[in-house]
């Protein structure tokens, strides 16, 4: 660790800058609500799958807010971003956190609800 003013080295791959995931299409079309759905079924089945509590509930606060603020709550939470689209972090205990890309962003093929 540097000072408060340094930047990491080049070199350093514990700093990555989030980015937003890739296009990507759903097998077939869902609704939004749908999504939503999907959603909330993961986030509350994700600790089962072991890892953190705290970092499950700072990777869905991450997953949820713009760039910026996402970049401020895995910095500050500690995680290890090994894809800058969030799709696998790590705590700093080594536990592997593995986000789908329904949680992250939505599908090409998203049918508006009504």
């Amino acid at each position: 660790m540097g000072c408060a003013g340094s930047t990491p080295a080049k070199g350093d791959g514990n700093v990555k800058k989030i980015r937003k995931p890739k296009p990507w299409k759903h097998p077939q079309p869902i609704t939004k609500s749908q999504l939503v759905q999907m959603r909330e079924e993961f986030w509350d089945t994700a600790p089962h799958y072991g890892g953190r509590k705290e970092i499950w509930d700072a990777l869905r606060a991450a997953a949820e807010a713009d760039l910026t603020l996402a970049q401020a709550i895995v910095d500050s939470a500690g995680v290890i971003v090994q894809n800058a689209d969030l799709t696998i972090c790590y705590d700093e205990r080594g536990a592997k956190y593995e986000l789908p890309k329904y949680v992250l962003s939505e599908p090409t093929n998203l049918i508006r609800d009504s």
